[in-house]
């Protein structure tokens, strides 16, 4: 736990951008809140007196004012009464109207009357303090809010339901129930040693299952967190650009049939059926003697060395080249390449061409859209291919989380391995309860105070 962060002390915090808008929400918690926020707000007893999850309108005033009683805007604030808040604690929000005057002058007044600038995720880790969330759920909250697509979302927002939680929950009842069961022998000593050759491993064989399968679900998890790096390569005219701007459906690159007209790359996020990728369009690959267009050449195969995934366009009207072969054949079990032959619409007779590299190819057209479905479909399956696991419930949401999944299944694996060698069972129990303890630190029950300083050091202001 960070030093700063001091439980019940009344906070502030501007939870929407600070940008002109609708409306604006400004969020308080802490001890006797809702009393200080009545010091400038026009109807203070009907604040004070208000009921839980209720709603009160009025204005917010400075009452200290040089000039006089001031209004600064009219409001609705929203109040929530300990425990059943978001933070467990006092709490409300004030909807003003968005925009920079009216939030920080609203903020600014907050601050003069008591209440100090919440720290990020102060709120989320007062929830955390006072029992409203466990960790996994916790950092699910960061998920979705930096979610990019809808799947992301999706399943940070089962963790956030708690899925995770239950099956960390459900993993160690199995656990308890095994040193249970051990300890009620082990009050009989002299059986001891019998009991050690029937022990019984079934709840602690399915325990290892279950944790293999969570373990195996990061790489998948990661990659709808993180998202992928995705490279648009080819030689010139081979119609990059073309395609960048349908699967972006914008117009975000130019294009032309000058040779040469990408002479840098551009990036944008997009979607590729779920999975986020950064997609990058690259200058054309050839030989030329323009030192601007050599640089984006060069700039070309920088990016493609980090790709996850390359795209390499063919114009399907011209024959294949060599130079063709011999960029691809570099990648060769090292990334994979897509070969996607473009411009398929201008084809008098579609033809299959041999594809002696042995890729995965998918026809196209950049300027119909014909094919970008298909080409979405096999970039999203070489993606997840590369993953162990495609298990979309209760997957882990953090290399923390794996890293104690890890050592939790490295401790049954050791207790399975002593019960069936020559020790006692004191020496399995041991184990187990290190397992348990491995589990504990997922869900925040014995988590260090440094680690919940950085988990929560990483949220926004406000959340």
């Amino acid at each position: 736990m960070s030093n700063s962060y001091t439980p019940e002390e009344p906070i502030a915090a501007i939870a929407t951008a600070l940008a002109p808008s609708a409306l604006a929400i400004i969020r308080i918690s802490g001890k006797n809140c809702i009393e200080l926020l009545s010091k400038v707000f026009s109807r203070p007893k009907a604040l004070n007196q208000a009921e839980g999850n209720s709603i009160v309108y009025g204005w917010i005033v400075d009452s200290e004012n040089p000039q006089g009683k001031q209004k600064i805007d009219e409001v609705l604030v929203s109040v929530f009464r300990a425990p059943k808040s978001y933070t467990g604690e006092e709490m409300a929000e004030i909807s003003c109207h968005g925009g920079i005057s009216p939030v920080t002058a609203i903020f600014n007044l907050l601050l003069k009357n008591g209440f100090r600038t919440a720290l990020p995720g102060e709120f989320t880790f007062r929830a955390f303090v006072n029992g409203k969330t466990d960790l996994t759920k916790s950092e699910a909250v960061k998920e979705i809010i930096d979610s990019k697509t809808d799947t992301s979302r999706s399943l940070a927002a089962g963790r956030l339901s708690g899925n995770l939680y239950n099956e960390i929950q459900s993993i160690k009842e199995k656990i308890i129930s095994t040193i249970a069961s051990i300890e009620v022998e082990l009050e009989y000593p002299e059986d001891e040693e019998n009991f050690s050759d029937s022990f019984d491993s079934t709840l602690l064989e399915q325990a290892k299952d279950s944790l293999t399968e969570l373990s195996k679900s990061w790489q998948s998890q990661k990659l709808y967190q993180d998202g992928a790096r995705i490279i648009l390569c080819g030689k010139t005219n081979a119609g990059k650009s073309s395609l960048f701007n349908a699967l972006l459906k914008e117009e975000r690159a130019i294009v032309s049939d000058i040779e040469g007209t990408t002479r840098d790359w551009i990036e944008s996020w997009v979607s590729f059926d779920g999975i986020p990728a950064r997609l990058f369009d690259t200058a054309g690959l050839r030989i030329t003697d323009d030192v601007i267009e050599q640089r984006g050449v060069e700039m070309t195969k920088d990016l493609t060395q980090d790709a996850d995934i390359i795209l390499y366009l063919v114009d399907s009207t011209k024959s294949e080249a060599q130079e063709d072969i011999d960029f691809i054949n570099s990648f060769k079990n090292r990334i994979p390449v897509i070969k996607v032959l473009n411009k398929i619409d201008i084809l008098e007779n579609e033809k299959s061409k041999d594809d002696t590299l042995e890729l995965p190819v998918v026809k196209i057209s950049a300027k119909t859209g014909f094919g970008i479905s298909d080409l979405i479909k096999e970039v999203k399956n070489t993606l997840v291919k590369s993953t162990k696991s495609e298990r979309t419930q209760a997957g882990l949401g953090s290399e923390r989380q794996k890293q104690a999944v890890d050592e939790a299944l490295d401790s049954v694996n050791h207790a399975l391995e002593v019960s069936c060698a020559d020790f006692t069972m004191d020496a399995v129990v041991q184990d187990l309860e290190d397992a348990l303890s491995f589990l504990s630190e997922i869900t925040g029950e014995t988590t260090p105070d440094d680690i919940l300083g950085n988990i929560f050091a990483n949220f926004c202001v406000g959340k």
